[in-house]
């Protein structure tokens, strides 16, 4: 195998434990070890300064309840601050994903090497935003939140005073709003322009552009920090992203941004964006977390290599 050829499935099946792969480094996938001796990329958030890693961790898949289910999420937030990595992004909407997250959060002692950043419910009447704001810190076990979202724009202009009064109180740190669907851009940006948000979460990836032509240039001129979701892709979604590049060694290219595998190319165009504070790839597997947390460390794309991963995406046959 080329030596620039290491695909997700080939670190998956190399067998290693979060743990065990960490403690003793050198086996770790070359690729992957190399990476996690380079340095770590640091975005600032606008209204702050403060420094976040480049990537982060989507926890969509987290609402499990069996000690067996818990037991690979528990290793993924232990290990991921020992990686570089600090932003978990949950939801309400995720079943029972804030309450495993609080659970395994408080059993490790961990929370303040992370950022929690969670989003209000998404479905029906709100009849309480206080009580649906209050319901997120009982799941999380937590007294304080990094960040708040509103999920998809449901109820936004409802949502927002609250939102802001918990800033006040000292509850919250930053707030924001996110989306994961083109056709709700411009009443997304439309909220951009009427709310104080501190943070937006949008899709982007290499096969899902569009929230680049707006969304991302109109965060810069508001300065507000920008997380990406589904930056494994969001038309075709992330599977489809991967099996597009199946069997196809990593270009050239790929050392010139100290890329070992094809996950990290993805998430290294993505977090090359200008406006991109953190990507935030969900995983529930350690191997996953480590090779994902590789991506932010090391090189990025200039402009110019932007492009040119562009161009090879775009000419790949479907």
């Amino acid at each position: 195998m080329p030596r620039n050829s290491l695909r997700r499935r080939e670190f998956l099946q190399a067998g290693l434990s979060g743990s065990a792969a960490l403690a003793a480094g050198m086996t770790l996938p070359a690729g992957v070890f190399a990476a996690t001796q380079r340095d770590l990329i640091l975005r600032p958030i606008p209204a702050s300064g403060e420094q976040l890693p480049v990537i982060g961790l989507g926890t969509n898949a987290y609402g499990v309840a069996t000690a067996e289910e818990m037991a690979p999420l528990r290793e993924v937030l232990r290990e991921m601050p020992r990686l570089g990595g600090t932003l978990v992004d949950t939801a309400h909407v995720y079943g029972r994903s804030e309450e495993v997250i609080g659970e395994i959060v408080e059993d490790l002692g961990n929370r303040d090497a992370l950022f929690i950043a969670t989003k209000t419910p998404i479905r029906g009447e709100m009849p309480d935003v206080q009580d649906a704001i209050d319901e997120c810190f009982r799941r999380l076990r937590m007294n304080t939140l990094d960040l708040l979202q509103v999920h998809n724009l449901h109820e936004i202009d409802r949502q927002v005073p609250y939102f802001i009064a918990e800033k006040e109180r000292g509850r919250v740190r930053y707030i924001g709003a996110s989306t994961s669907s083109e056709g709700q851009y411009e009443d997304f940006i439309a909220a951009m322009r009427r709310h104080p948000f501190d943070f937006i979460q949008v899709n982007y990836s290499i096969d899902d552009r569009a929230a680049a032509e707006r969304i991302l240039p109109l965060a810069q001129e508001l300065g507000m920090a920008v997380l990406i979701n589904m930056p494994f892709g969001g038309r075709r979604g992330a599977a489809s992203t991967f099996s597009r590049v199946a069997n196809r060694p990593l270009p050239d290219w790929a050392d010139e941004i100290d890329a070992a595998s094809w996950a990290q190319v993805f998430l290294k165009y993505v977090v090359s964006h200008p406006a991109v504070t953190a990507a935030i790839p969900g995983t529930t597997r350690p191997t996953h977390l480590a090779d994902n947390q590789a991506a932010g460390r090391g090189r990025l794309p200039d402009t110019d290599l932007r492009r040119e991963i562009e161009r090879y995406w775009d000419a790949l046959e479907t």
